[in-house]
């Protein structure tokens, strides 16, 4: 689960404090496992700054809080406040743009990641599939694959991301599908023409931002009359 934590505090030394933030960032080179940081200003108040920092988990987010330059840097911050900062700790329970990134990066995945393998970096094990190519629903990792390098063994192939909504645990995603005709696909012998479909996908999410469970839709019939399989 990500993990967020808020840190509140007021400095009337913005300018120091922005100038540690970069030393922070500088002297944990390699080692800050931080994923992502903001540091905002009160409108209605200059001296108050609220920074949000993002990390993969809790456990995460510990290892980095011992880091040494970590412990250095927090006690040159509170040497620069006006009063004591306050830490509030954070799982996020919804991340609706880390679920648009993730459904991006399967669609890159599948297409040109060449360890397979590393499909479990987006994908529950579990995760059930709704594919209108299979005549049964496609359940669990190792068949998913098998599914992708079917794909894989008859076109070269890249997704063209159109659009995306989000809502909750869900994203769906509208995209482009350009391939090459280079091998043997569902008993057509490679033909080199170059196809292109277009279709959706919507994708259920867990806290974690790894998928669950998705449902495709796709013009299958104009891609197999584009290769002749079918009259147009």
């Amino acid at each position: 689960m990500t993990f967020t934590q808020i840190i509140d505090f007021k400095t009337s030394r913005v300018d120091d404090m922005s100038r540690l933030m970069d030393l922070w960032i500088e002297q944990s080179q390699g080692k800050r496992t931080a994923t992502h940081s903001i540091l905002g200003k009160d409108r209605a108040d200059s001296s108050h700054l609220v920074e949000i920092v993002e990390f993969p988990s809790y456990d995460v987010a510990m290892r980095n809080s011992q880091l040494p330059e970590t412990d250095r840097i927090f006690r040159e911050m509170v040497a620069l406040c006006d009063e004591m900062p306050t830490f509030t700790d954070l799982d996020v329970v919804r991340d609706e743009a880390l679920y648009k990134a993730n459904a991006r990066r399967f669609l890159e995945m599948i297409a040109v990641e060449p360890e397979l393998a590393l499909l479990d970096e987006v994908l529950a094990e579990g995760c059930h599939d709704h594919n209108p190519a299979n005549a049964q629903d496609t359940i669990g990792m190792d068949a998913i694959r098998r599914d992708v390098e079917m794909w894989r063994a008859g076109f070269d192939f890249a997704f063209t991301v159109d659009d995306q909504i989000a809502e909750g645990d869900r994203v769906c995603t509208r995209w482009t599908w350009k391939g090459s005709h280079t091998g043997d696909f569902m008993g057509l012998q490679p033909t080199g023409m170059d196809v292109t479909m277009t279709g959706t996908i919507i994708h259920r999410f867990r806290d974690d931002g790894k998928i669950v469970e998705d449902w495709w839709q796709y013009d299958m019939l104009g891609l197999m009359a584009q290769l002749g399989a079918v009259e147009g």
